[in-house]
Formats: C-alpha cells, structure tokens, sequence
C-alpha cells in the first residue's frame, strides 16, 4: 500500500516539474525552460514570504514593546482627582470622546499638584483617576500596554505579506515580458521558414 502511494507521489512530482518546464521535452525551448526557472524562484520567494512576515512581526513587536517599557521606566502613575466638570459642549463635535480639564494629586512630599489632563466627556468635578507623570512631575500620555506591542506586531507581518506577494506577482509579470517578447519572434521567424513549403501544396 506505502509502495503505491510513493509511486503516485512520485508521479505528481514529475508531472508538476514537467508542468514547470523541466524534463525532457524537445518541444520546449531555451525561453520555456528560463521561464520555469523564473516560476520556480517566484513560487519559493513566495513561501518564504510567510517567515519573513513572522520574523519581521515578531521585531517590530520588539521593538514597540521595548520602547514602551522605556516610557514605563521613566514614568509612574498616580491617583489623581479631577477639580471641575468636564465640558458639555466637547460632544457637539464628532467623534470627540475625551476633553482636558484640571486634576490634583498630592505627590511624594504631600504637597498639592495641579496639571491638566484628559477625561472622558461628562465626567464630573471630583472623580478619581490615574494619571501618568513624567521624571519632572508633568503629566503625561499613558505608556502603551503590551497588548497594543503585540497587535502591531500582527498588523506588521500581516501588512509585510499583503504587500509582498503582489509585488512579487507584479514583478514576475514584468520579468516574463521580454520572455514572451523573445517566444513570439522565435514562433514568427519558424513560421516564415515553414510557410512556403505549406503555401507551395496549395493549388
């Protein structure tokens, strides 16, 4: 039973490399078989695509998460409250969410801080929240979790293959020009020797 499965595979292989122009085969030319070799390169830059995607994800996730772990370390989170409303009328803009308003926090010696910083729309005078200050006490953005690291990883290696295998079709495309170019004048140049002796039978 394994012999007969071997021996079908070893058929199909054959078959798919005659497909791809390899073999021997007298109809086939010099052109073809530059053709076959150039599909054969195509189809494994195209599977190696998928690692390369993964690997390149992989340090873009690095990357963003190393830089976000910079931002962790120089900055720290404290629990502020807010010392007004926030604005009503931020929500007859569209797609506005948050608005600036002011906030107080004690810090290490107990003295009272003030700073402004960003709130969700509607949230009332004080509301506890954590803001993020900076090594000179300055409120600042929220570093970015790990999560979001991961994510544009995956968006990253996603992109990189989405954009790869068209170029690589578009350049496959171009490369069998002048391939198709070369076949067509090796076709009319055998035609002009054949013609005359197909045309001289005609009565």
């Amino acid at each position: 039973m394994s012999t007969t499965h071997e021996h079908r595979a070893e058929l199909f292989m054959l078959m798919q490399l005659r497909l791809l122009g390899f073999g021997r085969n007298p109809l086939r030319r010099r052109v073809d078989r530059l053709e076959a070799v150039l599909l054969m390169v195509a189809l494994t830059v195209a599977s190696l695509v998928i690692p390369a995607a993964a690997a390149f994800g992989t340090a873009i996730r690095d990357r963003a998460e190393h830089a976000a772990a910079q931002e962790r370390a120089h900055t720290r989170a404290v629990v502020a409250r807010t010392l007004e409303d926030s604005d009503e009328t931020a929500l007859l803009s569209p797609g506005l969410t948050t608005t600036r308003v002011r906030v107080g926090w004690f810090d290490a010696s107990g003295s009272a801080r003030e700073d402004r910083a960003d709130v969700l729309i509607g949230t009332k005078s004080g509301s506890e929240l954590t803001i993020w200050l900076d090594q000179d006490g300055k409120v600042t953005r929220a570093p970015r979790p790990p999560s979001d690291s991961a994510a544009l990883g995956v968006v990253a290696g996603i992109g990189m293959a989405v954009l790869a295998w068209p170029l690589l079709i578009v350049v496959v495309r171009l490369a069998r020009r002048p391939l198709d170019h070369h076949r067509a004048e090796e076709w009319a140049r055998e035609w002009t020797e054949v013609s005359p002796r197909w045309t001289r039978q005609l009565p």
